[in-house]
């Protein structure tokens, strides 16, 4: 049995779940719509007496490790899912640079990182960003989406080791390293 996979996902009030017939499930919130495929090795079904999603195997599926995988990763990403809708997702970076920032113009994010020509990130769909000076905060309801251009912006200029310039997740902590010390 899958430990994660087993477990009921509460729907909350104001979500809408809807399950068709091509294995599509679709979450309705207050803060978007999420659309998710499933893996056909598993079952998703929706009971609206009890307010409960559910993930099942069949019996065959149980001792398979793959199945079980799958089962558990499934009932993650429809409960991931269904706290996007509702409450959201956000990652907060810093910049650590003298002149460095980061301005947002149209959906487009612009960033004057120490580079000799200002690197231009287009914003996907569903993705929020605002960027305030050195600071920029990335909000939506797609966990994978918020998460995956996060990790891009902070690509664009890793921390580096010596100095702590880059950027950082909010909070990250930057082990430093000593430079050269030059004999006496």
């Amino acid at each position: 049995m899958s430990l994660i996979g087993k477990r009921n996902i509460p729907v909350p009030a104001g979500v809408e779940i809807s399950i068709d017939g091509q294995r599509n499930v679709t979450v309705k919130g207050a803060k978007g719509t999420l659309t998710m495929t499933h893996r056909p090795e598993v079952q998703v079904s929706h009971d609206t007496d009890a307010k409960v999603v559910s993930v099942t195997v069949p019996d065959s599926g149980k001792t398979d490790k793959s199945t079980k995988a799958y089962w558990g990763l499934t009932r993650s990403l429809i409960a991931n899912m269904i706290e996007g809708v509702v409450k959201g997702y956000e990652k907060k970076l810093d910049i650590v640079g003298v002149g460095w920032q980061a301005q947002v113009k149209g959906q487009v994010l612009h960033l004057s990182i120490g580079f000799a020509n200002v690197i231009e990130m287009p914003i996907p769909m569903g993705v929020n960003v605002e960027a305030k000076g050195q600071n920029i905060t990335i909000s939506g309801p797609d966990k994978q989406a918020v998460g995956n251009f996060a990790s891009s912006v902070r690509m664009k200029r890793k921390p580096e080791p010596y100095n702590g310039k880059g950027i950082r997740y909010a909070g990250e902590q930057i082990t430093r390293k000593q430079g050269k010390a030059f004999g006496a």
